[in-house]
């Protein structure tokens, strides 16, 4: 997993870089084909906003939160994607197979 974080207005810390690895990890945990990962950390004013892009086999999925503090922004966007993931997850192995199969179709 690549991960590519840049500040925008902002100075990344190492104290920011480790927790937002480590709270990707989690979600690279639930899929282990991420294969890139792009995370965009913007202060506007009073409001900590944190923008993500996760690159898989065959989408893009894409999260952003806003909130005061920006480790909270972090959790928010982290949950988001959590979510995200493990529904893509779900729509990659359901094809419709269990009313279309053969052992649940009626016996002749």
């Amino acid at each position: 997993m690549n991960l590519n974080l840049t500040g925008h207005h902002m100075e990344i810390t190492p104290a920011l870089r480790e927790y937002v690895s480590t709270k990707l990890e989690r979600v690279s945990g639930h899929f282990d084909q991420v294969i890139d990962v792009k995370v965009t950390l913007t202060v506007e004013k009073l409001k900590q906003k944190v923008d993500v892009t996760l690159h898989v086999p065959g989408n893009d999925i894409h999260a952003e939160c806003a909130d005061e503090n920006m480790y909270s922004a972090i959790d928010l966007v982290t949950d988001k994607l959590d979510r995200q993931v493990l529904k893509h997850k779900e729509k990659l192995g359901d094809h419709h197979r269990a009313n279309g199969a053969l052992k649940h179709q009626a016996q002749a």
